[in-house]
């Protein structure tokens, strides 16, 4: 939840008062502000290591878990809000 709970509020709170019909804001908000704050942890953190230095992955098997559970997390959202009911977020879907 972190540094996203405002923006998840915010889209709550629009999905009730719209119906439950994706508002102008959407999901979209969300989606791009984990998309920004990964790029910008990701380049950060390569910017930070001193030259010559290089830093290795220790537990691979959890990196790799939460990489495709993230993925999944964003082909659901895309399959739910624009192919099975585009624009509408029903109960069992959220």
């Amino acid at each position: 939840l972190g540094s996203s709970a405002p923006e998840i509020l915010l889209n709550v709170i629009e999905t009730y008062s719209g119906d439950f019909f994706a508002g102008e804001l959407g999901p979209s908000t969300i989606v791009g502000s984990a998309a920004f704050n990964l790029l910008m942890i990701s380049a950060v953190s390569i910017c930070a290591l001193p030259d010559g230095e290089i830093r290795r992955i220790m537990y691979l098997d959890v990196f790799i878990v939460t990489a495709l559970f993230s993925l999944f997390a964003y082909v659901w959202m895309v399959f739910m809000l624009q192919i099975n009911t585009p624009d509408l977020v029903e109960r069992w879907e959220a």
